[in-house]
């Protein structure tokens, strides 16, 4: 037999093997046409950030939600010649606040940078070398 607990803000609910054979009877909702945030693009058709987008993979709602909506916010409303060169103050903030959480933001991309960077010395070590013996070849050819 199913039964339910509150815990909190959360309702639990346990269910049987036998509540589970039973086919559901849940509705679905029907999307809303005039809602232009069920279209889940990151530009609203108004011109706005849409931050509910799963785009973003909520780094709007996190801990540097403030910092992230203030730095895309200033690139995407930017005006100059060169998009969001304006806008560096918030980029550093937004970089400050996810060094606080590495958790949250690790840094892996940088780790794999380095490991693929040392991984290119040995070729770019013979890639080095390769203009060198090159050269020594046409010099021997010409002076034959």
């Amino acid at each position: 037999m199913a039964y339910c607990r509150q815990e909190g803000k959360d309702r639990i609910i346990f269910v049987t093997k036998e509540d589970h054979e039973t086919p559901s009877n849940a509705e679905l909702v029907a999307d809303d046409p005039n809602d232009s945030y069920e279209e889940h693009e990151l530009i609203l058709p108004n011109g706005d950030i849409n931050w509910n987008c799963p785009c973003l993979g909520g780094m709007a709602s996190g801990p540097c939600g403030k910092q992230f909506k203030s730095a895309f916010s200033c690139f995407h409303y930017s005006t100059e010649d060169v998009k969001g060169s304006d806008c560096v103050d918030q980029f550093w903030a937004i970089q400050e606040c996810m060094q606080k959480y590495p958790d949250l933001y690790p840094q892996e991309e940088e780790e794999e940078e380095e490991e693929e960077e040392e991984e290119e010395k040995p070729a770019e070590r013979l890639e080095e070398t390769a203009p060198t013996e090159a050269t020594a070849t046409k010099e021997e050819e010409g002076s034959s």
